[in-house]
């Protein structure tokens, strides 16, 4: 696991579970990856007064499926927040194979904060924009 600014990045070992009929990890098993990332980097960046008061919930999902990975693949899975409005984090993510350096495929996810008590979109704090999204 590793932080660099914005950026934030998950190892992932493929698993004979993830492996689908075609011989290769399923595109179910990459959408998870995506999901897997963003909420470790949250749990390890926000503050604990907001992981307690706020949930995100998606939008919408993108996946570009560019090469397959294969049981045994040690993958880097990157993550970072772009365009942030009021009630929509674009979270773009990317997934490499270690080994090769290869992108296997590329993500573009729009999340939106959720009050968890009221269940309604949110407004996130200056701290959380501060940590998360990419300056304009």
């Amino acid at each position: 696991m590793s932080t660099e600014g914005t950026r934030f990045s998950i190892s992932m070992e493929v698993r004979p579970e993830d492996i689908d009929l075609m011989g290769h990890v399923n595109n179910t098993v990459y959408l998870r990856w995506v999901q897997d990332a963003a909420v470790a980097h949250w749990h390890i960046l926000a503050p604990a007064e907001e992981r307690e008061t706020i949930l995100w919930v998606v939008r919408r999902h993108e996946i570009d499926y560019k090469r397959p990975a294969f049981s045994g693949d040690t993958l880097k899975v990157e993550t970072w927040i772009g365009k942030a409005t009021r009630f929509a984090f674009d979270r773009h993510t990317t997934i490499i194979n270690v080994s090769s350096g290869r992108i296997l495929a590329l993500a573009r996810t729009v999340w939106c904060p959720i009050d968890r008590k009221t269940g309604k979109p949110a407004d996130v704090s200056p701290a959380v924009r501060d940590i998360f999204s990419i300056p304009a």
